[in-house]
């Protein structure tokens, strides 16, 4: 591992965290001298990645990590072969759809196609929530996409973070090809999703539905609905069997 590079990641992941942070806070966050945060501040600044406001003196992430980051939604695939089947999911079902992929502990949506009903909604391209607590990031971690949290974070009342309930979850994804979430990372938010293979057989992302809580559970198409898209964008990428298999596992696909 390249130190420097590691170091300057350090510097950005802190600022993601956070609207605005000052370089002492960028330094603290980061377990670096201020010293050394500052050489590694101006030089991001200098391609853009960071931004100094100038009433303030605070920093914050800059114009060119947009641009990173809509350079990877444009060349990822599953991205690209899941939006028809996304729209067409969200029509047939009446609920949100999200399509998200790994990011170590979490889930990233990469995808989103909001409720048809007219209303006016937020869209959530970008959103991070750890994986242990939405049902995309499950659909991830019962086939290793995503990496287990060794102390999973409570988001709600809700959330399962107990080793045992968890490993029961996992195993009934791998059973069924389904993952819920009950308000596990937000409160009057409930999802199911299912896990989307590539050619090479491992878990390239996640599809899922988004409802409220009081249209919880969801009427007994979308389930059917769900798994059916999912295998297409599945055979759309190479994959040839879903649910994914698991090497080592007994857990009978379907």
């Amino acid at each position: 591992m390249i130190q420097s590079v590691d170091r300057a990641l350090r510097v950005l992941a802190v600022l993601q965290g956070a609207r605005r942070r000052s370089l002492g806070e960028i330094a603290t966050g980061c377990g670096l001298a201020p010293s050394t945060v500052h050489g590694l501040v101006r030089t991001l600044v200098a391609h853009g990645m960071v931004v100094q406001e100038r009433d303030s003196g605070l920093y914050r992430l800059g114009p060119a990590t947009l641009r990173l980051g809509n350079v990877y939604l444009d060349n990822l695939e599953l991205r690209a072969r899941a939006q028809p089947w996304a729209e067409d999911l969200a029509r047939r079902t009446g609920c949100a759809v999200r399509v998200a992929v790994a990011l170590q502990r979490d889930a990233i949506v990469v995808g989103h196609e909001p409720r048809p009903d007219g209303s006016r909604q937020m869209t959530e391209v970008g959103i991070v929530v750890p994986a242990h607590a939405c049902a995309v990031g499950k659909a991830l971690l019962a086939y290793g996409a995503c990496e287990r949290a060794d102390r999973p974070r409570r988001m709600t009342g809700e959330t399962v973070t107990e080793s045992r309930a968890l490993d029961a979850q996992l195993a009934a994804v791998r059973r069924t090809g389904l993952a819920t979430e009950v308000e596990e990372a937000v409160l009057g938010e409930c999802g199911l999703a299912s896990p989307v293979a590539a050619a090479d057989g491992v878990v390239a992302g996640a599809i899922g539905l988004v409802v409220p809580a009081g249209e919880w559970p969801l009427p007994p198409g979308a389930p059917d609905a769900l798994r059916h898209t999912a295998r297409t964008i599945s055979r759309e990428l190479g994959a040839t069997t879903w649910p994914p298999v698991v090497e080592g596992r007994d857990e009978a696909a379907s």
